[in-house]
């Protein structure tokens, strides 16, 4: 859980500098190719390609090309046609998508963590529902579209960690995930990329080393090692804390307007949801145990 609370903190500040100094100014699809090949070439220097069946880097690469390059091609042009506060709140919907994916891999269903998440889902949606008409609706889709990359990502890891060497550290193969998503913005960048709206100030491209290093390298290794010692429950749960702290940044930093009431209230419900998860699964445990 450590994992994705620290990393939950990392990625609060992704939203507003998106929104703020990237979107618009420069080409999605650039900015995504230089967050990934930044992400790479920082563990590219762990990669150790004998110690991994042939099988399992294709399957990481899959996983990075879908959690990371697609779900960064949707979220990038979600800015174009969404606020920040307004991608935020159309990115509750993440956790159900958790749940249900890692119930359909497991063969399962859990009809408790959907509860649980459910009702992050309504914390969050208290925070920043003000109502949306029809206008809104194409950048709903959009967001929905990082959000389903995002959640298979989690769980599509979640499932394949267990059965990667275990002799084998972790950043020794995640190097593969990032070479996954960066063949694929490499396709999308030469076919749809604008080559004049590149970054043309230091302030751009200090902010691309930021999240390509730090927000796209560490945060998403340390997201997905999380994301395999918490229940699912527990991950579509912490997929909406974002939300609350991307708010709270954006508030004290951008000085963008905000329901500070709302804010709180929501908040309480999306941890009151983690307590609940919590204490169901030590419930469960504890009925196995007897």
């Amino acid at each position: 859980m450590g994992y994705l609370i620290g990393v939950t903190g990392l990625w609060a500040f992704s939203f507003s500098l998106i929104g703020v100094y990237l979107s618009g100014q420069v080409d999605s699809y650039f900015a995504v190719l230089v967050r990934i090949v930044l992400a790479t070439l920082l563990f590219l220097p762990f990669l150790r390609p004998r110690r991994l069946p042939g099988g399992q880097k294709l399957a990481l690469m899959g996983i990075g090309a879908i959690q990371l390059g697609l779900m960064y091609i949707f979220f990038y042009q979600s800015f174009l046609l969404l606020s920040v506060p307004e991608v935020l709140l159309f990115t509750i919907f993440t956790p159900l998508y958790v749940t249900l994916l890692d119930d359909a891999l497991a063969r399962r269903f859990s009809p408790f963590y959907l509860v649980t998440a459910a009702i992050a889902v309504l914390g969050a949606a208290v925070i920043r529902y003000d109502g949306v008409d029809g206008g809104f609706w194409l950048g709903f889709l959009v967001v929905q579209g990082a959000n389903l990359c995002f959640a298979f990502g989690q769980v599509a890891y979640r499932h394949l960690a267990p059965r990667l060497p275990e002799d084998l550290p972790r950043h020794g193969a995640f190097g593969w995930f990032y070479l996954g998503a960066l063949a694929l913005v490499v396709l999308a960048f030469l076919l749809f990329g604008n080559v004049e709206r590149l970054p043309t100030t230091p302030l751009h491209w200090g902010v691309l080393a930021w999240l390509g290093l730090v927000a796209s390298g560490l945060g998403y290794f340390l997201w997905n090692q999380g994301a395999t010692r918490v229940d699912a429950g527990a991950l579509a749960i912490m997929n909406n804390a974002l939300v609350p702290a991307g708010l709270l940044v954006n508030l004290l930093i951008w000085n963008r307007e905000a329901d500070l009431s709302r804010l709180a209230l929501g908040g309480a419900i999306i941890v009151a949801s983690l307590l609940v998860n919590e204490w169901w699964v030590r419930r469960r445990s504890l009925v196995v145990r007897a």
